[in-house]
């Protein structure tokens, strides 16, 4: 499976995944890029789904910055340009990144997980690179589904369906544990100053929202591209929903899924 394909599956989820998106905040789910903003940056957002993180940055850049997203999702472009429409310093693009040819250069991009899902990574790296001014910096956030842990282990149904969902991304070219090579990445793209910082999401029984975080499983599993194509029955693919939303309702304590931000420099 091929960006394109990812792109029409994740369309026909439609308004709920945009909704999803909607709940992320900067300091909920890219914390670890604080640091790097200051007044007056010009930022790209890649994969910027609509936009919920880059208003965040477009607050944290002030008037005198500006932040433009872009994402290869139509539907997720259109919801955020009204959902954040007051946000004047922010531009949201319907594009796909090795189409986007911008007129100026960017003091900062930033890409949240969204290299997981192509099976070119270095060479989306090495168009970033391109598009960055000499001595700005690019951010990328991403996983280490290999690592995922939980508290205690969820039902067998789900643990067969997670190792095949593994797999459906592995023949599809993803790298299951991108989080671990994005150093080796950036370096092969031609970044210096490559910095890496842990970002683990940690979700914890009795906080805000668990169930709706360590759900994620089950929502995935609602996609049925993997019975289309031979993966996984569909009796499989409901009985893994169902056993893994009791498991959380009843007896999940923790959820950790292993991310990393991984910085590097275009050297002036």
């Amino acid at each position: 499976m091929n960006q394109s394909t990812t792109n029409k599956v994740i369309q026909r989820e439609g308004k709920g995944t945009a909704k999803l998106f909607d709940e992320r905040s900067l300091a909920n789910d890219y914390a670890t890029l604080a640091p790097l903003l200051r007044p007056g940056l010009k930022v790209l957002d890649v994969g910027c789904g609509t936009g919920a993180i880059s208003k965040d940055i477009a607050a944290l850049v002030g008037e005198s910055g500006h932040v433009t997203g872009i994402d290869n999702t139509e539907y997720f472009i259109q919801s955020g340009k009204e959902t954040y429409a007051s946000v004047q310093n922010l531009e949201l693009i319907y594009t796909d990144l090795f189409s986007f040819e911008p007129e100026e250069k960017y003091d900062l991009i930033v890409s949240a997980r969204v290299l997981q899902w192509l099976s070119n990574p270095v060479e989306a790296l090495k168009k970033m690179y391109s598009l960055l001014k000499p001595g700005g910096t690019v951010s990328i956030l991403d996983y280490n589904h290999e690592a995922l842990q939980w508290q205690p282990q969820p039902p067998v149904s789900m643990q067969r369906f997670y190792a095949t969902f593994l797999r459906w991304r592995g023949d599809a070219g993803m790298n299951n544990h991108i989080a671990e090579d994005l150093p080796e990445y950036l370096q092969e793209a031609g970044f210096a100053n490559i910095e890496v910082f842990n970002a683990d999401e940690v979700y914890q029984k009795g906080e805000y929202n668990f169930e709706g975080k360590a759900g994620i499983w089950a929502k995935v599993a609602q996609s049925k591209q993997m019975v289309e194509e031979g993966y996984i029955d569909d009796e499989s693919r409901l009985l893994a929903i169902d056993e893994y939303t009791n498991w959380v309702e009843n007896e999940a304590e923790q959820m950790v899924m292993k991310l990393k931000e991984v910085c590097g420099v275009k050297p002036e």
